[in-house]
């Protein structure tokens, strides 16, 4: 059994082990590959029974030239970089790690909403700078300081990771109302509130992405929905950069309507240099590190070291293509 990872730099930059599945077979590990379609993908698979990937890119046209590959792990939930109706028809599972990072994304977004709120890392550089040693006041602050208990945390989207952070706001005493297609028990025992979608535009203070990217959501923050929103909504993101319009939200940002984004993705990542969200006013932007706490990652091993023994021993688990 040949197994290849094919951008296993993001997942172990070093701390980690490939160790468990070196026991499995013949491991190859790749640092990067391409996040662009490439020959040099297929070309790195060769003859390997088992293809690993993080963002690389498998297509149709990879998976023809690469006749013996027999399964496909993706070191993430999202899989949208697999054609995998493609890897079906040639009888290819396709599986993904569906839970790991719930609890460190779900942290990062409240990460997010509270730097959103309280301009933390704003204060530190002005205080590094001189500005409060040189002052005449004993305290400052540039911005208003926004408390968010009593305010509506909403949710698009209350899976696994909205769960966890419907937990967290609700400890910092905020509401919380989310929009989901299948509400979850789980959560309504919490004391989410689930209402329509315009429901949860309208009465957001706080507005939570945390669904996975689908044809209903792609493009949903645009100029239309951000007008249903409260003046001065702040717009959180650490799901999926494509459901933004990104010239929209600049815009709203830009005139004051959207008070502030927090935002650990983009539409095309790494984010490039003409994005219109990289000059616009009060956005915070991090690379996509959200889910990259080290208890995170060793939770992404764990879980594709099982995937690939369950399918060695011939029943496969976590296929996003059945």
């Amino acid at each position: 059994m040949k197994i290849v990872v094919l951008d296993g730099y993001t997942e172990n930059p070093g701390d980690l082990s490939w160790s468990a599945l070196e026991q499995l077979g013949e491991l190859v590990v790749y640092d990067r590959t391409s996040y662009e379609e490439s020959d040099l993908v297929a070309e790195r698979i060769g003859d390997a029974d088992v293809a690993i990937l993080n963002k690389t890119p498998i297509s149709k046209a990879t998976m023809d030239q690469c006749p013996n590959l027999k399964l496909i792990a993706v070191l993430a939930t999202g899989y949208n970089v697999v054609d995998i109706a493609y890897a079906k028809k040639k009888g290819i599972p396709v599986c993904n790690v569906p839970n790991y990072g719930g609890y460190s994304v779900s942290q990062f977004a409240i990460a997010l909403m509270l730097e959103a709120c309280l301009h933390i890392g704003h204060h530190d550089r002005t205080v590094h700078e001189g500005k409060w040693q040189n002052g005449e006041e004993w305290c400052y602050w540039d911005y208003p300081l926004i408390e968010v208990a009593g305010k509506t945390y909403g949710l698009l989207g209350c899976g696994r990771i909205g769960i966890h952070t419907a937990e967290a706001a609700k400890a910092l005493g905020m509401h919380v109302i989310a929009y989901d297609r299948y509400p979850s028990q789980a959560a309504k025992d919490l004391g989410v509130e689930f209402v329509e979608l315009d429901d949860l535009f309208a009465r957001s203070d706080v507005l939570g992405l945390q669904m996975p990217l689908m044809d209903f959501n792609t493009g949903i923050i645009n100029k239309e929905n951000i007008a249903k929103m409260k003046d001065g909504v702040i717009i959180i993101n650490n799901s999926r950069g494509q459901m933004v319009v990104e010239q929209d939200l600049a815009d709203a940002l830009n005139s004051g309507k959207v008070a502030c984004a927090g935002l650990d993705v983009v539409s095309t990542e790494p984010i490039r240099a003409d994005n219109p969200l990289l000059k616009a006013k009060n956005c915070i932007i991090t690379p996509h590190m959200s889910w990259g706490s080290r208890s995170s990652r060793q939770r992404i091993m764990d879980c594709t070291v099982e995937n690939v023994r369950a399918f060695l021993a011939g029943q496969p688990q976590n296929v996003v293509n059945k």
